[in-house]
Order: C-alpha cells, then sequence, then structure tokens
C-alpha cells in the first residue's frame, strides 16, 4: 500500500482541492493519505470533514507543535503503507506525478525523486529571490555531503521511497529538509528521478523565514558531524587550509626576504606545510584509523605528498613559467591540484584501515 504523506500548517484553502486530485490520480492504486497538521486555523476542521468522506484520508493534529521534516517523520511512523510518498500541501508539487513516482518504485528503485533540474523538468513556480536560495541551498548540501550529489535536487519535498529504507534508521530532521537527512541516514541502493513542473504558489504566502534557512544549514552540519567520511574529508580540509596558509607564508619569506627563485621557495615552504599536516591528520583527520607504526604512516604521508609537491611544482611551472601568471597565483593553483591528490591519496593507502561502517573511498 501507498501512504502519501502531507505535512500541513494553515493549508485550510489547499487540503480539499488537494485531496480530490490524489484520489483521482491514485484511482487504480491501494494508498491512504495522511495529512500531519501543525495548523493554527480551520485546517483541522477541513481535515475532519475530509476523513468522514473518505476512509482512506486521515489526519495527526500536533497542537502547539510546528516543523515540516519533524511533521514528515510523525507521517512515517504512523503510516500504513510499505510505500510512503512525501509532498507539499501548497499544491505546487502535482498529485499526477505520483503514479509516475509509484511505478518507478515497482520497477525497482527504492528511492524516487520529482526533480526540477533532469531534462523536461522546472523550477518555474519560484520568484527569483526563492530560486536563488533554493540554489544556493542545493549547492551547499552537495558540497558538504557526498550523499546528496547522487540527486540533481536533494531539496525536493517531492519524492517516494520504499519504507525499509528508512527502517532502523533514527531519524533527526531539523528544519522543512527531510529528503537530505533520509539520503545520509538511511539504507538503499537504486535511486531514481524524475522530472516534473515546480508550480506557483495559488494561496497565501511561503512559510519559508530565516529562521527555517538558518535550521536547514544547521541540519547540514549536524548530518556533516554525524557522517564519518564527510565528516573526514572536512576535517581534512581544515588541516589543508592552515597548511595553505604556512605554505603561502614561506613562499612570501623566501621570494621576499631570501630572494629565491618561485620553484625552490615552492619547494621549500611546501615541505614545511607538509611536516605541520602530518601531524594533523594523524591526531585529528584519521585519528580513528592509527595502525602500526607511526614512522612508516609519516613515510607514506611523505611519500603521497611528495608526488603532491611535484604536481604543486609542474603546475606552479606551467602557469608561471608558460604562461606568465604570477607566482602566487600560479602557485596557488598548484597547492589545489595537490592537495585533491594528498587527500584521494592519503585516505587509500597512509590510513588506509577500514573500520566497520567505514568506507575509505568516499568523500
Amino acid at each position: 500500500m501507498l501512504t502519501v504523506i502531507i505535512p500541513t500548517y494553515n493549508e485550510q484553502r489547499n487540503v480539499a482541492g488537494l485531496a480530490g486530485r490524489i484520489v483521482r490520480a491514485l484511482a487504480d492504486t491501494d494508498y491512504e493519505i495522511l495529512f500531519v497538521d501543525d495548523s493554527t486555523d480551520n485546517t483541522p476542521q477541513v481535515l475532519t470533514r475530509l476523513c468522514r468522506i473518505n476512509r482512506r484520508i486521515r489526519f495527526i493534529h500536533r497542537p502547539g507543535r510546528r516543523g515540516l521534516a519533524s511533521a514528515v517523520a510523525t507521517g512515517f511512523a504512523a503510516a500504513g503503507g510499505d510505500v510512503l510518498a512525501v509532498m507539499d500541501a501548497d499544491l505546487q508539487h502535482p498529485p499526477e506525478m505520483l503514479p509516475v513516482l509509484l511505478r518507478r518504485i515497482q520497477e525497482g528503485s527504492d528511492l524516487v525523486i520529482a526533480s526540477r533540474f533532469v531534462p523536461g523538468g522546472s523550477n518555474g513556480g519560484l520568484s527569483l529571490l526563492r530560486r536563488l536560495v533554493s540554489n544556493a541551498a542545493r549547492l551547499i548540501g552537495q558540497l558538504a555531503l557526498k550523499d546528496l550529489r547522487r540527486t540533481s535536487d536533494p531539496m525536493s519535498g517531492f519524492f517516494m521511497f520504499k519504507k525499509e529504507v528508512i527502517a532502523g534508521v533514527a531519524l533527526a530532521p531539523l528544519g522543512w529538509k527531510i529528503l537530505a537527512e533520509i539520503m545520509v541516514r538511511g539504507h538503499f541502493q537504486h535511486l531514481a528521478e524524475v522530472p516534473y513542473t515546480f508550480r506557483s504558489r495559488r494561496e497565501e504566502r511561503s512559510k519559508m523565514n530565516l529562521r527555517e534557512q538558518v535550521n536547514y544549514l544547521r541540519h547540514i552540519l549536524r548530518l556533516v558531524a554525524d557522517s564519518p567520511e564527510d565528516l573526514r574529508f572536512w576535517k581534512f580540509c581544515l588541516v589543508g587550509t592552515s597548511g595553505v596558509v604556512v605554505n603561502m607564508v614561506f613562499f612570501f619569506l623566501f621570494t621576499r626576504l631570501l630572494s629565491l627563485g618561485a620553484i625552490p621557495a615552492a619547494l621549500g615552504a611546501a615541505v614545511l606545510a607538509m611536516s605541520g599536516n602530518f601531524l594533523f591528520n594523524d591526531h585529528f583527520t584519521w585519528n580513528h584509523r592509527k595502525e602500526g607504526n607511526p614512522w612508516e604512516r609519516a613515510l607514506k604521508f611523505y611519500l603521497c605528498c611528495g608526488l603532491g609537491v611535484l604536481i604543486n611544482v609542474a603546475v606552479l611551472a606551467a602557469l608561471h613559467g608558460l604562461l606568465r601568471l604570477p607566482g602566487a597565483a600560479a602557485n596557488a593553483a598548484g597547492i589545489l591540484a595537490a592537495t585533491i591528490w594528498n587527500y584521494y591519496a592519503n585516505n587509500r593507502w597512509t590510513w588506509a584501515v577500514t573500520l566497520p561502517g567505514d568506507n575509505p573511498d568516499r568523500a
């Protein structure tokens, strides 16, 4: 059975029309519609009437509570179906897409996301400002969490999945988006996307505000903290940033005070930065993988980073010597290329001990 979960907050003008469209769209499907309502207007009264008319419709009222993601989580716990769909109540998600999402589930997908950003999709229902905010949130999420890069629309509020995806998972959503929570904490293999057109809001105004945007950032940080692979990558970036500062400072000192050329200055600065980075990475980034002889880890690290130095110098030489870019800018480009190499090489070799639930190939 399919359970369509719809969080509502003061949607008295929309819920009846939405329910009617879902009923028509799912006429040939075994389904239920579950509204999870935090409203302070007459939405509960409207939902009560709908439940009396159609036994497939039910609702949970949460007086004094607020939060779209937590409302959806409440719906997950109360759902009777083995397939769950989530959509908004403001008619921006077309219910006629539900059979399309369900068909992909029946074809073997574990999670199906209605996306605005695949061919055939459209984000036209958002104002320019909300479009900018939405795109910024999508970029932040995909940069911070590798799991979110599996979809073009990690901020989608319209999706469907098999209930087993969240079986045994302790969801801790915050704010107005829960798909990111499911993608990071859930258990699934096959993900599919279907295009849809995001409609403009017909009634009232958007519930989006600054508080929800702050909650979204807090949620992303919480997910990063709870994801060992993503957290390790950002620890490495933090250590690497300190190494970049050390590298650039010594590069400046060597070229300005000692009058060294760009290439020998870059070599000396890189060696000093590399030594500090090993100590920080061994005790901070990969502290849970410290098996074996530390000198062996140090040797592997220096070998990896030694090749990184060559990459740094090669990029510097090409950009400074051939393209005549300023030495500092060329060196910065070399540092970026070397940093990418250093992370993946050390993650797979220097600190390659794999713990349960850990995957050195990620992030």
